[in-house]
């Protein structure tokens, strides 16, 4: 037990390792502080099919996931949690199922960052400035979302000019 623990903390392990290190929006914020890097928010619920999906299909991807890892703080975003957030200053909670609604309702931070515009699963990128690059709403397999990230670090992030200059000389590493 005690070798499998030090070969699990070695530094090679942790240069391997194929999962994403998926942080509480607090904990995204704070380590953003320290050390500035785009956020990657998935907006999802635990109804969602086509969320556990793309869990599956491309945050699992071992190429995705290093990716993500090295290059983003990346948040898991129940959009329906109970727990308060607090962002710039500003109390976000969930204020339960609004009249004719069914479910748990939604909470008002995934409402303010998605501008309403609710949609599982939508990843939100936000620069280190917790500016909004851009929601990606739906299901994105890892063949469709490795050009997304890769142009949020390698290409700017911002301009659709940028975006089709990109993809000219974008080459896929899946």
């Amino acid at each position: 037990m005690l070798v499998l623990a030090l070969i699990s903390g070695s530094a090679n392990a942790q240069e391997n390792h194929t999962e994403i290190e998926w942080l509480s929006f607090e904990e995204a914020m704070a380590k953003n502080e320290k050390e500035p890097k785009i956020i990657l928010i998935d907006f999802y619920t635990d109804w969602c099919g086509w969320c556990k999906k793309m869990d599956k299909a491309t945050y699992e991807n071992p190429a995705i996931a290093a990716y993500i890892s090295k290059n983003f703080y990346a948040i898991k975003f129940d959009a329906e949690q109970k727990e308060a957030i607090t962002f710039q200053g500003k109390e976000f909670t969930n204020r339960g199922p609004q009249a004719g609604r069914r479910g748990k309702g939604t909470h008002d931070l995934a409402i303010s960052l998605l501008n309403g515009k609710m949609s599982y699963p939508t990843t939100l990128f936000l620069t280190s400035n917790m500016d909004i690059i851009t929601p990606i709403p739906g299901f994105q397999d890892a063949k469709a979302f490795e050009p997304i990230m890769k142009f949020m670090i390698e290409g700017g992030g911002f301009d659709q000019n940028d975006w089709t200059s990109f993809m000219k000389s974008f080459q896929s590493t899946l």
